[in-house]
């Protein structure tokens, strides 16, 4: 069974999508309504800007997004897909493939997305940490252990590999503490806030408006989304998750092993990068992955 997976933010770079819009008059049109959506040529920032301005957040998120999205509706036919996911950003990626949200739709919310964490991240001085080579029980173990600071798991991206959020002094705190415990590494990350942590609380609630109001509608297959890990087909539940996402952790490795019991074995990445296909190499060697760009 195919399954294809969307990245999120961190996949971008210099030139994603041009080929597209080079190349086929149906991406060439999406993309300058998503120019005309956003109110600015994002198109230009992709294509030829700097990599200063695609870690903008109001530029990274769409242009991944868009980058993602178009590339599945220029496979046309081909794209047939038995179930679809995405890592954080990659989830409304996954939905708009999958047909639970309208193009014009997914990129206002995504654009809104983007907005609503920058804000956040301003509110608070916080920060995110990669651990490496320690057991998920091991970590949450620690992070819970830190009192009077906000730390906890974030990603959980494939055995072995774990982001944790936080304020700045309880992501240092836990660094300290993971490296004692036996981490391989614990690096604080180059991000603008403490993403899936109770820190994006008020994104959370600005978003959750937005989502409210849009229209979502029964995707085509099961979208297994980030908050359980689990495959959703109901409007309300697919909503409800994705409201619940921003200050919930990706549920990745949970979500990979999933869509192989449930007969996932041709793992299509969509988008910028190939993070995923090795995240999912990694969580089961024998998954077979590909990626187009």
């Amino acid at each position: 069974m195919k399954a294809y997976v969307f990245p999120g933010q961190g996949a971008q770079f210099v030139g994603m999508g041009k080929d597209l819009y080079d190349n086929n008059p149906l991406a060439k049109e999406m993309f300058e309504k998503a120019n005309e959506i956003l109110g600015f040529r994002i198109t230009d920032l992709m294509f030829s800007g700097t990599d200063e301005d695609l870690r903008q957040t109001k530029v990274t998120q769409p242009a991944i997004f868009l980058h993602s999205v178009i590339l599945a509706k220029s496979l046309g036919e081909e794209f047939r897909p038995d179930m679809t996911a995405g890592h954080s950003l990659g989830e409304f990626s996954a939905l708009v493939s999958a047909g639970a949200l309208s193009f014009e739709d997914g990129l206002v919310l995504v654009s809104k997305r983007a907005m609503a964490m920058q804000k956040a991240c301003e509110l608070t001085p916080s920060t995110m940490a990669a651990v490496l080579a320690l057991p998920d029980e091991k970590v949450e173990e620690i992070c819970a252990g830190i009192t009077g600071e906000v730390v906890v798991c974030a990603n959980y991206n494939c055995p072995g590999q774990l982001v944790i959020s936080g304020s700045v002094a309880g992501i240092e705190t836990a660094c300290a503490k993971l490296l004692e415990a036996g981490a391989k590494r614990a690096l604080k990350l180059s991000v603008g806030g403490a993403f899936h942590s109770p820190l994006m609380e008020p994104a959370r609630e600005e978003l959750s408006k937005a989502i409210q109001e849009t229209a979502i509608n029964k995707p085509v297959c099961p979208v297994y989304q980030n908050v359980d890990a689990k495959p959703a087909t109901d409007p309300e539940v697919i909503k409800r998750n994705l409201i619940a996402q921003l200050t919930a952790p990706v549920r990745w490795t949970q979500t990979v092993q999933n869509m192989i019991a449930d007969g996932a074995d041709h793992f299509i990445e969509l988008g910028p990068g190939a993070v995923l296909q090795g995240l999912i190499k990694k969580i089961n060697r024998e998954a077979q992955t590909e990626g187009k760009q």
